[in-house]
C-alpha cells in the first residue's frame, strides 16, 4: 500500500444485477428561497439490504499476488580498515566486495480481466524493493490455489501492472466500468487482501472524485471511505452494478491504517493503460519540457489573476517543445489544447494524455496580457531522468556573512533584509558574477516569506516580473502593488544550485 500526503500515506461484469431497496425516506422541503420552495432532493434506490449476492459473483475474479525477491543488502564492514576486517560477519572464501542478498516478500492484491488469466495490480505490488530482483510471482484465488504468473507490463507513472497467469483453466473475470460516471455519495465495495486477510470485503461511498493528490502526472483518484489497508493495493473498487471503477492504490492516514480516506486510480485513467500493457506496448506520454506550479490565491492576488486557474511555468527545458514554441519561465499557462488547466485537471495531467509528436495550442498569459502559442509535444523522459534535471549540489559552501543595509519598507511589508549583487556576493552565492539582483540577508521568522520557504542566501531576480538590481526598484514594486490593491508579490528566486524559482509572497 502506497501511502499519501507525508502523514503516513499509502471491469463491464457479466450478469451482475442485483436487487437493491431503498432505505430513505420521502423526498424531504430543503430550504425555502423569497417564499420560493426549492425542488425536492429524492436519491435513487441505492441503500442495499445486503452486499451478499454483488460479493458472491465478483470475489471469484479478485486474488491474491506474493512475490518473492532476492534483495541486495549493504556490504558495509564496520572493521575496515583495521587489523579485524576480515574476521567478522564472512564466509570462509568470501570476498570483501563480493555482495550479500537475503530474500523479501510483497503481498498485495489484483483482479482477473480476461478468462485466459490476464490479471491487474498496482505496480509496487510487484516491483522490487531497492537493489533487488523478483524472482517469483504467486496469484493465489480465493479457494487457496495458487498459480505462477509473469510479468507482462508495467507502468511506474501511473501505478500500474498487468500479469498473466501461466495455465490454468478458464478463469472467471471482472470488467472496467465508466468511472466518469461515478458521483459523491455512490456505494461502492472494495475487495481485497488486507494484511494477508485475503478475500476481504469493504463497503462505502464515494467521498470525491477527482482528488487530486499532486503526487504526480497521474494524480487524480477516486476518493472512498471504504476501509482500504496495507495488502488492498491493486485490488478492485466496484459499483453496484458489479463493474470495477476504481484500483486501490493509496490512503492517507496517521497511524498506517484505514481511517475513512482511501484513493482508488480511476478506471477511465487505467483502462487504456492496461489494454495497452496487455499488448506488449510501451507507454508514452507527451511532454512540453516545463516545470510548474499551481496558481495559489497568494500568487494569483500578487499578479491581479482568476483564482484556482492556470499553473505557473517556473523552468523551461532547453531543447524541448515549451522552449521552441517560446514559452519562458513566468508564463501563466491556463489551456491546453482547449482544456483548461485547473486543480482537478492539471496541465500535466492534460500533456501526459497527448501522444507524443502531435502540436497543441496553449493558451498563457503573460505580462498581463492572454497569448496563445503551437506547442510540440515531445515523449515524457522516465522518473530516473526527470529526477537527474533537478539534481543540485548539496556539498555547496555556505554563504558568506551579508551586510544588509536598513531596508525599510521591503523589511516592513516583506519581513526581509536584502542587499543589491556585486560580483563578489553573486559568487559567494553560486551565481554568476553578472548576475543583477538583491541576496537576502535575514528573513523574519514570523514573515509569510518565511513560511513560504525563503532564506538567508536567496537571491531575488524580480518583483511582479521587473527586474530589481536595487533597494529602490524591490520599493517601487511593493508601492505599485499598495497602489492597485494587491495582497502580494511574486518574486523569482535563485536559490545555489536550483534552477530559479517564481514565489508569491504576502505584505504585511
Amino acid at each position: 500500500m502506497r501511502y499519501a500526503y507525508g502523514l503516513t500515506s499509502v471491469l463491464l461484469v457479466g450478469g451482475a444485477a442485483v436487487s437493491l431497496a431503498t432505505g430513505y425516506p420521502a423526498g424531504a422541503q430543503v430550504a425555502q428561497n423569497d417564499g420560493l420552495e426549492m425542488s425536492r432532493a429524492v436519491p435513487r434506490a441505492g441503500g442495499p439490504e445486503s452486499f451478499a449476492e454483488l460479493t458472491a459473483q465478483l470475489q471469484p475474479a479478485v486474488v491474491n499476488i506474493s512475490t518473492r525477491q532476492r534483495v541486495e543488502v549493504s556490504n558495509a564492514n564496520p572493521f575496515a580498515g583495521t587489523p579485524f576486517e576480515n574476521m567478522f560477519n564472512r564466509r570462509r572464501g568470501q570476498s570483501q566486495d563480493e555482495p550479500q542478498y537475503r530474500e523479501g516478500q510483497s503481498l498485495g492484491s489484483g483482479f482477473i480481466i480476461s478468462a485466459d488469466g490476464y490479471v491487474v495490480t498496482n505496480n509496487h505490488v510487484v516491483s522490487p524493493r531497492g537493489r533487488g530482483t523478483v524472482e517469483e510471482i504467486t496469484v493465489t484465488m480465493p479457494d487457496g490455489t495458487e498459480y505462477a504468473a509473469k510479468l507482462v507490463g508495467n507502468d511506474a507513472d501511473s501505478d500500474l501492472a498487468v500479469l498473466k497467469i501461466v495455465r490454468g483453466e478458464p478463469f472467471p473475470f471482472v470488467r472496467f466500468g465508466d468511472s466518469s460516471q461515478a458521483r459523491v455519495g455512490d456505494w461502492v465495495v472494495a475487495i481485497g487482501n488486507p494484511f494477508g486477510l485475503g478475500g476481504t470485503v469493504t463497503s462505502g461511498i464515494v467521498s470525491s472524485v477527482l482528488r487530486n493528490t499532486g503526487t504526480g502526472a497521474y494524480d487524480r483518484f477516486i476518493q472512498t471511505d471504504a476501509s482500504i489497508n496495507t495488502g488492498n493495493s491493486g485490488g478492485p473498487l466496484f459499483d453496484m452494478q458489479g463493474n470495477v471503477i476504481g484500483i486501490n492504490n493509496a490512503i492517507l492516514s496517521p497511524s498506517g491504517g484505514s481511517v475513512g480516506i482511501g484513493f482508488a486510480i480511476p478506471a477511465e485513467t487505467a483502462a487504456p493503460i492496461v489494454e495497452q500493457l496487455v499488448r506488449g506496448e510501451t507507454i508514452e506520454r507527451g511532454y512540453l519540457g516545463i516545470s510548474i506550479q499551481p496558481v495559489t490565491d497568494d500568487l494569483a492576488a500578487s499578479l491581479g489573476i482568476e483564482r484556482n486557474r492556470g499553473e505557473i511555468v517556473q523552468s523551461v527545458q532547453p531543447g524541448e517543445g515549451a522552449e521552441r514554441a517560446g514559452i519562458r519561465p513566468g508564463d501563466i499557462v491556463v489551456s491546453v489544447n482547449g482544456q483548461p488547466v485547473t486543480p482537478d485537471q492539471t496541465l500535466s495531467f492534460l500533456v501526459a494524455n497527448i501522444p507524443p509528436g502531435e502540436t497543441i495550442p496553449v493558451e498563457l498569459i503573460r505580462g498581463g496580457e492572454r497569448m496563445r502559442v503551437n506547442v510540440p509535444v515531445g515523449r515524457r523522459p522516465s522518473a530516473e531522468e526527470l529526477a537527474r534535471q533537478q539534481m543540485f549540489d548539496p556539498e555547496a559552501e555556505e554563504e558568506e556573512m551579508l551586510e544588509s543595509p536598513d531596508d525599510g519598507l521591503i523589511e516592513q511589508r516583506l519581513g526581509l533584509q536584502v542587499v543589491p549583487l556585486n560580483p563578489q556576493i553573486a559568487r559567494q552565492l553560486g551565481a554568476s558574477p553578472e548576475t543583477q539582483g538583491l541576496a537576502v540577508g535575514a528573513v523574519d521568522a514570523n514573515s509569510d516569506a518565511a513560511r513560504k520557504g525563503l532564506q538567508r542566501g536567496d537571491v531575488i531576480l524580480s518583483a511582479n516580473y521587473r527586474e530589481v538590481a536595487d533597494i529602490a526598484g524591490l520599493e517601487a514594486v511593493i508601492a505599485q502593488a499598495d497602489a492597485e490593491d494587491r495582497d502580494a508579490v511574486l518574486l523569482r528566486v535563485q536559490r545555489r544550485g536550483r534552477p530559479p524559482t517564481y514565489l508569491p509572497v504576502r505584505l504585511r
